[in-house]
C-alpha cells in the first residue's frame, strides 16, 4: 500500500497504531478520491488493542478474521489511484498497469469462495474516481460500490439501489466556526474557479460565463488548484463568497460542492442529474441552493435569486454549513459524525436489504430442493 513492501516488512499491512508512521496518500488532486484510503486505515485500526472499545473511534465497521462471520467483504483496491497514477501506456507495453491491476482483481475476486457464494453481492469496491475500473466494472457489477456519481454508469452496473454516493475528500482548508466570515464579511456574491469549457451537461458552465463575466460581485474565471498557489486561493475566495457555484461538469458532480461546504460558502448546485452523499440521513436544502440549469441559463434569473435572498435565510443555511460540515471531513483516526463514519453507517444500510434478498433466495432454494 503506498510503497508499504509486505515481504520486505513481512506483513501484509503497516502498522497503524501510530498515525504518523502510516503511510501517505499522495497529495494535490489525487485526494479528492482517496475515499478507498481512509477506509482501509479505519477498519485496520478496529483490530488495534482497544480498537472496539476505542472511545474515539465510531466503530461502525470491524474487521473480522473469520469469513463466516463478515456481513460485508471489503476489497481493498485503490482504483482511483489505479487510474490517475497508472493509465498511461509505458514504452514497450501492451497494456497499461492500470488495466493489468484490473485484470488481476476480477481474476482473484471470481476464483473466491466467498465471491461466489453470492456472486459478489456482499462485496464492497471503491472506485470513486469516475473513470477508475473502466474494465472491471462490468465483470464486478453485482458488488457494491462507493462511487462519487453515476455519471458515466449504466443503471444495470451502478445504482442507488445497491450502491452509496460518497463525497469528495475537499481540496481547500476548512474554516474553524469562530474564523468562518458572516454575511457582511463575504464581498463576493457569488464564487467559481474552474474549467469553464466542458461536455454534454457540463455546457452550462459556458452559458453561465457569459451571463456573469462582467459582474463586479461575481468572481467566475478559469483556474485549477495546481496554477500559482490555487488551494490558497480557492480557500480565501471560497471564504470571501457568499455563495459557490457548483455547475455540472464532464459529470454531474465535483469536489467544489465539498470545497465549499467546509468553506460555509453555500453552494448553489447547477446540476440536473446530481446525486449528493449521506442524501437520506441529510437533508441538502436546508444548506444548499438548487437551480435547474434551463434556468441558470436564462438571462438574470440567477442574479435575482441570489442577490434576493434575505439576510436572515442566508445567515441559517450558512449556521446548518457549520453544523453538518464534519460530515465531509476524512481523518485518521475516524471521529463519530464523519465521512467515513457515514460512508459505513450507509453501507449498512444497504446490506440490510441486499441480505433480505439473499436471505429470500436461499430459503426459496432450500425450500425446493426439499420437494
Amino acid at each position: 500500500m503506498l510503497g508499504w513492501d509486505g515481504k520486505k516488512n513481512a506483513a501484509a499491512w503497516p502498522d497503524v497504531s501510530d498515525a504518523a508512521a502510516v503511510p501517505h496518500y499522495p497529495g494535490g488532486l489525487n485526494l479528492q478520491h482517496s475515499v478507498a484510503y481512509w477506509l482501509t486505515l479505519d477498519i485496520l485500526s478496529s483490530t488495534l488493542p482497544g480498537g472496539e472499545q476505542n472511545r474515539d473511534r465510531p466503530c461502525t465497521a470491524v474487521r473480522v478474521t473469520n469469513a463466516s462471520l463478515a456481513d460485508v467483504f471489503f476489497v481493498p483496491f485503490f482504483a482511483s489511484l489505479s487510474y490517475n497514477r497508472h493509465s498511461r501506456l509505458r514504452r514497450g507495453e501492451r497494456a497499461s498497469r492500470n488495466r493489468v491491476l484490473q485484470a488481476q482483481l476480477v481474476k482473484f475476486l471470481v476464483r473466491r469462495e466467498e465471491w461466489r457464494r453470492w456472486g459478489g453481492k456482499d462485496h464492497l469496491i471503491v472506485p470513486h474516481h469516475p473513470n477508475s475500473m473502466m474494465q472491471a466494472r462490468k465483470p464486478l457489477s453485482a458488488a457494491m460500490f462507493v462511487l462519487s456519481d453515476f455519471g458515466r454508469y449504466s443503471p444495470d452496473v451502478a445504482n442507488l439501489r445497491k450502491d452509496v454516493i460518497a463525497p469528495y475528500k475537499h481540496v481547500v482548508r476548512s474554516i474553524g466556526d469562530d474564523e468562518s466570515p458572516g454575511f457582511d464579511q463575504r464581498p463576493i456574491l457569488a464564487y467559481f474557479q474552474g474549467a469553464i469549457h466542458r461536455k454534454d451537461g457540463g455546457k452550462v458552465r459556458a452559458k453561465l460565463y457569459q451571463l456573469l463575466k462582467g459582474e463586479k460581485d461575481v468572481h467566475f474565471t478559469y483556474g485549477n488548484v495546481r496554477q500559482n498557489n490555487g488551494i490558497r486561493r480557492a480557500t480565501a475566495g471560497m471564504s470571501s463568497s457568499k455563495f459557490c457555484l457548483n455547475i455540472a461538469g464532464d459529470t454531474p458532480s465535483s469536489n467544489r460542492l465539498f470545497d465549499a461546504i467546509v468553506s460555509h460558502c453555500v453552494p448553489v448546485v447547477v446540476s440536473d442529474d446530481i446525486e449528493l452523499p449521506f442524501e437520506d440521513v441529510l437533508d441538502y436544502s436546508e444548506f444548499c441552493v438548487f437551480v435547474r440549469a434551463a434556468d441558470a441559463a436564462r438571462k438574470g434569473f440567477l442574479l435575482r435569486l441570489l442577490r434576493g435572498m434575505p439576510r436572515d435565510e442566508w445567515t441559517r443555511m450558512w449556521t446548518r454549513l457549520k453544523e453538518v460540515a464534519h460530515h465531509f471531513e476524512y481523518q485518521y483516526p475516524s471521529r463519530p459524525g464523519d465521512a467515513v463514519h457515514l460512508i459505513w453507517a450507509a453501507v449498512a444500510r444497504k446490506m440490510h436489504s441486499v441480505n433480505l434478498q439473499l436471505h429470500k433466495r436461499s430459503t426459496f432454494i432450500q425450500s425446493t430442493s426439499s420437494e
